[in-house]
């Protein structure tokens, strides 16, 4: 009698299980439709606080906001502290202009981590020394001018100041090479206000990479660093040579100010009810170049993960592993945050799951490419998202050919240290399905970088695929297999 009790009581839970399940999902796929609130987080981190840069508030100010976003719709939440840089570095408004009958609204960025003016300053312009000899010649006129820099198109990176690249030019200069940037110091010592070279539209630009983390409150850059649009530096450049009569003036309020500035990895879960110290992740980073608004690279890979998070949280989701969402810092510095994460084990590699990283374009997630050991589990887990948006197709693809082998070094995205370590990072493909020519090197780490560049039907659907796909996987009553996710 106990028995047939045991079977009739075990015949009634296992529907009810499916059906909390697609319970769940369900409501995911309804919410998605009609209140899917992606879009609402993007406008907040774009248009609210913009620019997120690593040593800046502003990233301490998305930063909590994450995380009262995440607590507010019941997750629990740990704020890693992850990065540390001596000195901080916040930006005012910049504008500049060429002081002649013709003149023109200059049209140019400073990479971050460089000097300001000391109030509006206006000074003749000269071409860069490029040989002793050249700069004995205008050593007098240097002080209280701004040099053009010939170096063809740059790459957004400040000059290089370090003591490093001071002694390599030294030797260079030793030598009796010649070229550009050789006579850099020299020229700081002679007192110019700054460099000006040209640069490529739309405008990218970086940081000071060489000297950031080494800056303290008495070693601060002294000589302004702009990169100008090329066609305006071409016309600036010609009036030089011919001589002309001109000035050009810069207002650039860049500020730095004593640190230490603290930096963190925002990590919201939910909770699994069987298997909590499993995992399945998403995430993607928070931290963006402060020449735009980092609406692209990488606040729509946040606002779609938290979005994932949110719809999971409403929808009452309980799924049997946690499911974790990873909002990482100082990606833009060198992966800080996720590595930092990786190699502390904030989680064991081994427990998770899969790491779903989200970094590039504002476009659909149509598909996935699994390993064959994989194929079943994830084709069962997306058939939700089979004709969820008939006019968005999403596909599971099994892979063909030889698996490729585990990295060795990492790539340019927080993917990269966990695939180092052999913990599976399938990835979604991500589709420009409607045909809204989107350019990703129009806005990688540029100007453009804007919130009109979002497209919103394809975030707003890859947030519903990603929590379909994580809740679906946190379900399972296994781990993924590794068999076949790497050569070795």
């Amino acid at each position: 009698m106990r028995h047939a009790f045991f079977t009739f009581f075990l015949a009634l839970a296992l529907p009810l299980g499916v059906f909390a399940q697609d319970k769940t999902v369900k409501a995911v796929l309804e919410m998605g439709r009609t209140d899917n609130r992606t879009m609402e987080h993007a406008e907040y981190i774009a248009r609210n606080i913009g620019g997120r840069l690593v040593g800046t508030h502003m990233l301490n100010h998305a930063e909590d906001w994450v995380a009262q976003q995440f607590r507010s719709w019941g997750l629990e939440v740990t704020v890693q502290e992850a990065v540390e840089i001596g000195v901080g570095f916040d930006r005012g408004p910049w504008s500049g202009r060429m002081l002649s009958e013709d003149g023109m609204v200059l049209h140019f960025g400073t990479p971050a981590y460089t000097a300001g003016t000391c109030g509006p300053q206006k000074g003749r312009v000269l071409l860069e020394p490029k040989n002793q000899r050249e700069f004995d010649r205008v050593k007098g006129a240097l002080k209280g001018a701004w040099v053009l820099l010939e170096t063809g198109a740059t790459n957004g990176l400040a000059i290089d100041a370090s003591h490093k690249a001071d002694s390599t030019r030294a030797a260079l200069l030793a030598e009796g090479k010649e070229g550009s940037v050789l006579m850099y110091r020299q020229m700081v010592d002679a007192g110019v206000l700054g460099f000006i070279r040209p640069s490529k539209l739309p405008m990218q630009v970086l940081y000071n990479r060489a000297c950031c983390f080494d800056l303290t409150m008495d070693n601060l850059p002294k000589a302004c660093d702009i990169l100008l649009d090329e066609h305006q530096f071409a016309r600036i450049r010609q009036k030089v040579v011919d001589r002309e009569d001109f000035q050009l003036e810069f207002d650039i309020r860049n500020h730095f100010f004593p640190g230490p500035m603290k930096h963190h990895n925002i990590l919201a879960v939910i909770k699994g009810t069987k298997y909590p110290d499993e995992y399945v992740l998403m995430g993607g980073h928070l931290d963006a170049y402060d020449i735009a608004t980092g609406s692209t690279d990488d606040g729509q890979g946040v606002s779609v993960t938290m979005e994932a998070a949110r719809l999971l949280a409403a929808a009452g989701a309980r799924p049997k592993r946690s499911i974790m969402f990873c909002i990482w810092t100082g990606e833009e510095y060198g992966l800080l945050g996720s590595k930092f994460f990786v190699q502390n084990k904030t989680v064991p590699w081994d427990k998770i799951s899969n790491y779903f990283n989200r970094d590039g374009g504002p476009l659909a997630a149509t598909s996935i490419t699994v390993p064959p050991a994989m194929y079943d589990d994830f084709a069962e887990v997306c058939k939700p998202l089979a004709d969820y948006n008939p006019e968005i197709p999403f596909s599971v693809i099994r892979r063909e050919g030889e698996a490729r082998s585990r990295p060795t070094s990492a790539g340019g995205s927080d993917h990269a240290y966990f695939a180092m370590n052999g913990v599976p990072t399938l990835s979604f493909r991500e589709s420009d399905i409607f045909g809204c020519d989107f350019i990703y090197r129009d806005i990688w780490h540029t100007e453009d970088d804007l919130f009109d560049k979002l497209i919103p039907v394809y975030l707003e659907h890859s947030a519903v695929v990603q929590a379909v796909t994580a809740y679906g996987l946190a379900n399972l009553d296994h781990l993924l297999s590794r068999e076949g996710l790497y050569k070795d």
